[in-house]
């Protein structure tokens, strides 16, 4: 009898990265960086679509019997994406130049057979 592997967490969050990034470039955004870490955090994914800049948090759990993965977004991640996105902003002189969104990919299961959804506009910066 074979004995099967368990994902490790980060091969599991590395899957749904890659699921995410799918369905963003099969809706026409253009992937500009992934897992891109300063001191304020860590941004997922920086993608672009109509000149708007959209920093996106993937979030993903194998079942939803706990909630949506979008739910475990809470106020203190925000705080570190929007706190990164400025970082990278500065960093590329964009800031203050583009329009900005923050989105949240919420992945649930696995392989073929996993929910993907794309929550546009999912927070807000807070100024």
């Amino acid at each position: 009898m074979a004995i099967l592997e368990k994902d490790t967490r980060r091969q599991f969050g590395d899957r749904g990265e890659g699921l995410a990034v799918a369905l963003l470039e099969r809706a026409g955004y253009e992937i500009l960086e992934r897992n891109v870490s300063c001191r304020y955090g860590e941004i997922d994914i920086i993608a672009v679509k109509d000149t708007v800049h959209c920093f996106v948090e993937v979030r993903s759990r194998a079942t939803d019997v706990w909630g949506v993965p979008a739910e475990s977004v809470i106020f203190a991640k925000q705080r570190k994406v929007v706190k990164a996105s400025i970082w990278w902003l500065q960093r590329q002189r964009l800031l203050e130049r583009v329009p900005v969104r923050f989105d949240v990919v919420s992945v649930v299961g696995r392989g073929p057979d996993a929910r993907v959804e794309h929550l546009p506009g999912a927070f807000d910066a807070g100024f």
